[in-house]
């Protein structure tokens, strides 16, 4: 029995000893075959394709789609003197090139539903769901004020693509697309009328 058991440990000994592989480049064997998520199977770029739409595989960006490194605005403040200087140029820089017609602004209320009515409030009165559920510690600025309202038009939009100067409201540029952004100050423009 004693010797059974010496040649079964000493056969396990081997198995696993053969089973290291001083490769590094290499994983050994893989045990899911053709469904081995180590070895992904990829068309090259600019290959036909039997599977994607027109037969190729590079696809064409969806629309509304914001490349990665690209840059619709031209401020990036780097603290915060940077950005009450920058906020007060885009404020006398930027023109809303979007005109506030009856689509543009159902639009920007669309858009504000989605990324400002959380904090803001349905009404932009600053009494949204995560301050009235005390999921936020500070109300959130009324957007119905005079203070927002007597901004210009750029520089409201520095403040959704930015996010406010006390830091409370973060940055939407990379969520918001630049018109959507514009649709959204002509929005606010509206409540108020």
């Amino acid at each position: 029995m004693k010797n059974k058991t010496i040649f079964f440990i000493l056969s396990l000994l081997m198995v696993a000893m053969s089973s290291c592989n001083q490769d590094k480049n290499n994983p050994g064997y893989a045990y899911m075959a053709d469904y081995d998520m180590y070895f992904t199977k990829y068309d090259k770029a600019y290959n036909a394709s039997t599977i994607l739409p027109n037969g190729q595989v590079n696809q064409p960006a969806p629309d509304g789609a914001v490349a990665r490194n690209s840059s619709y605005f031209p401020y990036h403040p780097k603290g915060p003197g940077e950005r009450v200087a920058d906020q007060a140029k885009a404020g006398k820089e930027l023109v809303n090139p979007i005109k506030a017609t009856d689509e543009n602004i159902a639009e920007g209320k669309r858009q504000f539903d989605i990324f400002c009515a959380d904090c803001h409030g349905f009404d932009a009165k600053g009494n949204g769901h995560l301050y009235t559920a005390k999921l936020f510690p500070a109300k959130p600025r009324d957007l119905t004020s005079s203070y927002v309202q007597d901004m210009p038009d750029g520089s409201i939009y520095f403040i959704i693509t930015e996010g406010s100067i006390s830091g409370l409201m973060g940055p939407h540029g990379v969520q918001i697309t630049p018109e959507n952004r514009w649709r959204i100050v002509d929005y606010l423009r509206s409540i108020v009328k």
